[in-house]
């Protein structure tokens, strides 16, 4: 899924530096793509820039994406698809319940006439 947002902030990235090749995010080696480490080591120097203590890795943007689409009321079958996980088990570690979706629960007596 792209959003419409990210694929016009994608498009000024790109006229702005014009990428050479075709990766758009290229690393310092000719002809290679960023890696892994090297997004690791600029998530967590622009984590101490801004204060975040929290250990912080690229499987945390994805834990972060899975877990705000739950809140958002995303079904879990949805979010599976969207991870691209085989298994229903692997989504369901996603689970975990935030406070605000707790709060969000209407209790049934409030149904009733």
């Amino acid at each position: 899924m792209l959003s419409p947002r990210l694929l016009t902030a994608l498009r000024v990235y790109w006229k702005a530096s014009r990428p050479a090749g075709p990766h758009l995010f290229p690393s310092r080696v000719p002809g290679k793509v960023i890696t892994r480490e090297s997004l690791h080591k600029a998530m967590v120097k622009a984590a101490k820039r801004v204060g975040i203590t929290k250990r912080i890795s690229p499987h945390t943007l994805r834990h972060s994406f899975a877990t705000h689409l739950l809140d958002a009321g995303t079904d879990l079958r949805t979010l599976q698809v969207l991870r691209g996980h085989a298994s229903l088990k692997s989504t369901m570690a996603y689970l975990h319940v935030s406070t605000a979706r707790v709060q969000a629960v209407a209790s049934p007596l409030d149904a009733l006439p």
